[in-house]
């Protein structure tokens, strides 16, 4: 089992779900965040004051996937979050030592 976490731009959230359920994946954990990258954030302009922002709103999606998905996940979550500019964000791909559905007490690749 692995856990993929993406972080995304916010506007690409239903392109990416969209994918992932085509692939077959059921659950994703969404949570707003916010950082920077290689862009090292952006200045704004209010009421005449420029202003500088270095922590840009994004998206951190986890889903727990079975080993043999893993490749088709993570190709999905590229196309859709793709908008070839910079700040399309970050996969990352990690073990999964365990999995517990705390509803019935499945474990393992059964519990995702």
């Amino acid at each position: 089992m692995k856990m993929v976490t993406a972080i995304i731009k916010p506007f690409k959230l239903d392109d990416v779900r969209e994918a992932l359920h085509e692939v077959g994946i059921a659950g994703i954990t969404v949570t707003e965040v916010k950082g920077f990258g290689r862009q090292k954030g952006h200045t704004e302009l209010y009421r005449g004051a420029e202003y500088k922002v270095d922590f840009l709103p994004k998206l951190k999606l986890e889903t727990a996937v079975r080993e043999d998905l893993v490749e088709q996940v993570v190709e999905a979550i590229q196309k859709a979050a793709l908008t070839g500019k910079i700040g399309d964000g970050k996969i990352f791909v990690s073990s999964l030592e365990q999995t517990i559905r705390i509803r019935t007490g499945e474990t393992g690749p059964d519990a995702l």
